[in-house]
């Protein structure tokens, strides 16, 4: 199958596209966004990889379904488009930042600067249908991203791996921690930051380690 992704996440992951699981995720897919309305925007579904190649990645942010509100999702996890206001978890993970590394209130949620750096900001369901959460889970998108993760793990080392939650940290458990750093908390929801989100340090942890292994620093204004 020939499937609009950047070239070298083409290359890693040509097998998966030629699965019988893909083509009936694609199927699903295709009709979803001709009957419903369904986000992001067709184009956008790959935006984290077209924005993140694979030999540029370094950190890895796991997120696991995109917002469900007009405007709001464009293919990474957590970010929103410019202009758009902050969701909870996300202002959330602004208060975190102004915290550990001391940067000034952020103005706008478009994470499109960090992907640029190399950090991967990856759902584990690429689609959702307007208004209803979770509604394209477990139609084989899981499948899919579980694959991104194998072959992260398996092709590079020295990532960072944020995983923030019970499903990320379910989702990741089989990166090896000798290999990478794999930070674990809470996930950024109001629900539970104030259990463990709040002074975890992970942005300041995740640069002094990528700078060790000599590396610039991720800017994360």
């Amino acid at each position: 199958m020939d499937v609009k992704i950047e070239k070298t996440w083409k290359t890693q992951l040509e097998n998966e596209f030629n699965k019988s699981y893909f083509f009936q995720l694609t199927e699903y897919i295709r009709n979803e966004y001709l009957r419903n309305t369904v986000y992001p925007e067709g184009k956008l579904i790959f935006n984290a990889f077209d924005l993140c190649p694979f030999n540029k990645v370094r950190v890895v942010i796991l997120g696991q379904d995109p917002y469900h509100e007009p405007d709001q999702a464009h293919g990474l996890c957590f970010s929103v488009q410019k202009g758009v206001s902050f969701p909870p978890s996300l202002r959330n993970i602004f208060k975190e930042i102004h915290s550990d590394m001391g940067y000034e209130p952020y103005r706008d949620g478009n994470l499109e600067r960090w992907a640029s750096q190399g950090v991967l900001l990856l759902n584990a369901t690429l689609t959702v249908r307007a208004h209803i959460a979770g509604s394209h889970q477990n139609k084989g998108w899981e499948t899919f991203t579980d694959a991104v993760i194998h072959q992260l793990a398996e092709n590079r080392t020295g990532l960072v791996y944020l995983l923030w939650g019970s499903y990320a940290q379910k989702k990741g458990e089989f990166i090896d921690e000798k290999k990478n750093l794999v930070l674990k908390s809470v996930h950024p929801s109001p629900l539970s930051a104030s259990r463990g989100f709040f002074g975890n340090k992970h942005f300041s942890r995740a640069n002094e380690y990528l700078v060790a292994q000599g590396q610039s620093p991720i800017d994360w204004h």
